[in-house]
């Protein structure tokens, strides 16, 4: 191999995420939260504004309020799913919608993880980890067997 013969190493891609939430501080807060612990992180306060952005940015994980004025984010997982299939992963958080039933109508229109606001920022974080990732330390439990 000669000295002009460089070896490049691959370094996987940062996950990419996107936040939706219709309250401006809480888009600002965790996308403070992503960014440090290395994501590639876009948010959004209007969830149209977001559903127009999500083919082009290509996220691997969104978190996405729920009670938002329309289109909430039921109609974000419906349409994520519509457009993208099952990937990317869907984290529904919410501060109004916290029953049992809510959490089991979130797995049907297509969340994978569900929290309750306020949410810890570690448990975001772990939430957030795929496996395969950069950032994987914990597995997953999906929103079905918790709920289970």
């Amino acid at each position: 191999m000669s000295a002009a013969a460089a070896i490049t190493l691959k370094r996987p891609r940062p996950l990419r995420v996107v936040v939706i939430d219709d309250e401006p501080d809480t888009v600002i807060t965790l996308l403070a939260i992503l960014r440090d612990e290395g994501y590639e992180a876009e948010g959004f306060s209007n969830a149209k504004e977001a559903l127009r952005s999500i083919p082009n940015f290509l996220p691997d994980v969104i978190i996405s309020d729920l009670a938002m004025p329309s289109p909430s984010g039921w109609d974000v997982a419906r349409n994520v799913r519509a457009l993208l299939g099952e990937k990317p992963m869907l984290i529904a958080v919410s501060a109004q919608y916290t029953k049992d039933t809510d959490k089991r109508l979130a797995e049907i229109v297509g969340y994978n993880y569900y929290l309750t606001k306020p949410c810890d920022p570690d448990d975001l974080l772990r939430q957030a980890r795929l496996p395969g990732s950069v950032q994987q330390e914990v597995a997953l439990t999906p929103l079905a067997v918790r709920l289970g």
